[in-house]
């Protein structure tokens, strides 16, 4: 079995050697290199040619930041970030520079709580290998904001009266991308599960806020969905929609044990056809493993509609691709076309 070569680039020395241990208890994986620095890190890259990264953010000299430009305009690999919790805001402008997926540093820089990552470091470093880092380039270079009005869309026959979004695996620059160009706000609303740890969620949905004209934050137990605004489910809970009285509101709950995917695709679709049955819109954007499949049979089941991005500009195509398995799926296509096909039936008129 060929092993995956991995290059370790963080300032700690501490850090570096327990990552080092971690990764290598691995049979699948080997550490080819490690570096203290950013121009340390570009030198062993070219010298050794790793097939992925674990970047931390800050570091002396050359930074996590300038590292991984150079990476992605000259030799685009998988970047994983490793990075604490004091620098969730670096983590998303690192993800919409480039990085493939992020790992949470605990708190304390201590051995015991540092291993405690170290199932999820492993599995990222081998679902990261796997993974077509020039599509992700791609999406990079992408000019935000395109005019996406200016393609023809087919006129739908009524109006879906919300949209429910799945995503893991380079979801969030996808998401970036999708929220940044639009010219008006969406006429529904909007609620999103994207595959992320605890902590994380809320500088994420601050960072789409800020890029965007709809009014994104991160769900609290009780929030009311209304047209305008985009409610992301916070990492490593549950999302359900529900009726409350004459409008729907989020209900925020801990996932049982045996979930594997957190926070799940299939509880928010779920209880979106509950809710919005017929007038609901599906969109199952990039990522790994099948969550949101099962959600999008009940999507389907109750009359709502479904959208998935196309092979050619995911990242993984896990999720759309299991999502198309269902049969139910009534359009695939590339994240540049998602959002005039999100909004096409969300405007057009009740017929």
């Amino acid at each position: 079995m060929t092993q995956l070569r991995v290059l370790v680039v963080d300032d700690s020395a501490f850090s570096r050697v327990s990552i080092g241990k971690m990764l290598e208890r691995d049979s699948r994986i080997t550490v080819v290199g490690y570096a203290i620095n950013g121009e340390e890190g570009l030198r062993k890259l070219l010298e050794l040619q790793p097939d992925v990264v674990t970047l931390d953010l800050e570091m002396p000299r050359m930074g996590g930041f300038g590292l991984l430009r150079l990476i992605m305009q000259n030799h685009p690999v998988p970047v994983i970030v490793v990075s604490s919790q004091r620098e969730r805001q670096d983590v998303f402008k690192a993800l919409e520079l480039g990085a493939v997926d992020f790992i949470a540093k605990p708190a304390r820089a201590r051995s015991s709580d540092l291993y405690a990552i170290e199932q999820d470091l492993k599995q990222k470093v081998y679902q990261a290998a796997q993974l077509n880092v020039e599509k992700l380039k791609r999406l990079i270079e992408e000019e935000v904001g395109r005019d996406v009005s200016a393609a023809a869309a087919p006129v739908t026959r009524y109006r879906s009266s919300a949209v429910v979004i799945g995503a893991s695996t380079g979801g969030p620059p996808a998401l970036h991308h999708l929220f940044a160009s639009l010219k008006e706000m969406l006429p529904v609303p909007v609620a999103v599960a994207q595959h992320m740890p605890p902590g994380f969620t809320k500088s994420f949905a601050q960072r789409l806020h800020d890029s965007s004209i709809m009014d994104v934050k991160e769900a609290e137990d009780g929030d009311q969905m209304f047209p305008g605004r985009v409610l992301i489910c916070p990492g490593s809970k549950n999302m359900e929609l529900q009726h409350f009285g004459g409008s729907v509101r989020v209900r925020i709950v801990d996932p049982p044990k045996e979930q594997i995917y957190t926070p799940s695709v299939d509880v928010l679709f779920r209880t979106a056809a509950y809710v919005y049955g017929s007038k609901s819109l599906a969109v199952v954007l990039t990522g790994m493993g099948n969550d949101g499949a099962s959600g999008v049979r009940e999507i389907a089941d109750c009359g709502g509609r479904i959208l998935a991005e196309a092979e050619e500009s995911c990242v993984v195509y896990g999720m759309p691709k299991e999502a198309i398995a269902t049969g139910q799926v009534e359009k695939s296509v590339p994240l540049e076309r998602m959002l005039l096909e999100i909004e096409t039936r969300c405007r057009s008129v009740d017929k």
